[in-house]
């Protein structure tokens, strides 16, 4: 698939590396719970990868849901896409669906 936007992936963690990527990040981090078969997901994508750009004070970072069923099941994950924010460790918020930029930046930023 050929996109007119640069090339930028992010990056994904897994089951076994969601704690040392996620919960143990000193700053935090944004999770996207996606699914290859889900279309708001690939909706999101441009926009997460926009706010990896901007925000040097977030990490951005996807995980499969069908490959990493055990986190999913964890934070009871059960609808694509979910994005959760972490800070020490711990989830702040949880945001279910695809949504415009800016109404994405004012749920995050209303976390902070």
């Amino acid at each position: 698939m050929t996109s007119a936007a640069p090339a930028h992936r992010l990056p994904a963690v897994t089951d076994d590396g969601f704690v040392a990527d996620v919960l143990e990040s000193e700053q935090p981090v944004l999770v996207d719970f996606w699914a290859a078969w889900c279309p708001p997901c690939r909706t999101m994508r441009p926009l997460l990868e926009r706010l990896d750009d901007e925000r040097d004070d977030l990490r951005v970072v996807t995980m499969d849901l069908d490959e990493n069923q055990r986190t999913a099941a964890r934070y009871g994950i059960m609808s694509a896409p979910t994005m959760m924010l972490f800070r020490d460790g711990a989830p702040v918020r949880t945001l279910v669906g695809a949504r415009p930029y800016s109404r994405l930046l004012s749920e995050i930023d209303g976390q902070r």
